[in-house]
């Protein structure tokens, strides 16, 4: 970032923890390795020694799908890629929790370069939030791409049987697909787990 030959410009995507999962669970089975990748990085980067916390180890749990808790069983088939991906997600949880705090006290060289994007935000104002990080990264607003934006968060459908599928959708029903998707425990779980990132991003 304070490389002179570079004008690196850092834009840092966020969305709901709760439709986050909501997004993860549908699309469980496509997402398993890149799950199981996120909590290696976790277990990498955790001290050795002894846990400092039990309230830390009690949170690790929260995500794990009924019937998993306690017992350090592992995972029943049917449940292993919900196991996998309730704990990537709070490992994510906790990454975007740092960095949300080390952005609150950045130096102004870094404040300069880096900005954050709520998903939500994007979707409500598609074309003034495309303006905002054009004008951030220092390139101008072709017409074609504002049209471009306001045509794929406005379409006609939301859901789609291939979750990667790149297609205009409804976006502003995708902010609050969770509610009607995801149980009252799961919510509890993920509001538990993405507490104080949810908080300091104002969800």
């Amino acid at each position: 970032l304070r490389e002179p030959g570079l004008n690196l410009r850092v834009v840092q995507l966020f969305r709901d923890p709760r439709a986050v999962h909501n997004s993860r669970l549908k699309a469980r089975q496509a997402l398993l390795r890149e799950s199981i990748q996120v909590l290696r990085s976790r277990h990498r980067a955790e001290p050795r020694g002894p846990p400092r916390h039990h309230h830390h180890q009690q949170q690790q749990q929260l995500l794990l799908p009924p019937g998993l808790l306690g017992g350090g069983r592992a995972p029943q088939p049917q449940h292993r890629a919900e196991f996998f991906l309730g704990g990537a997600l709070e490992v994510i949880c906790q990454a975007w929790l740092r960095d949300l705090l080390l952005a609150r006290r950045a130096p102004a060289w870094l404040r300069r370069r880096y900005t954050q994007l709520r998903y939500e935000d994007l979707v409500r104002e598609p074309r003034a939030e495309l303006r905002r990080l054009l004008r951030f990264a220092g390139l101008r607003v072709p017409p074609a791409l504002e049209t471009f934006v306001l045509n794929m968060t406005r379409g006609a459908a939301y859901s789609s049987d291939r979750p990667f599928l790149i297609s205009a959708r409804d976006a502003r029903e995708a902010i609050h697909a969770w509610r009607e998707r995801l149980s009252r425990q799961q919510v509890r779980q993920v509001e538990a787990a993405c507490g104080e990132a949810m908080s300091l991003l104002a969800y």
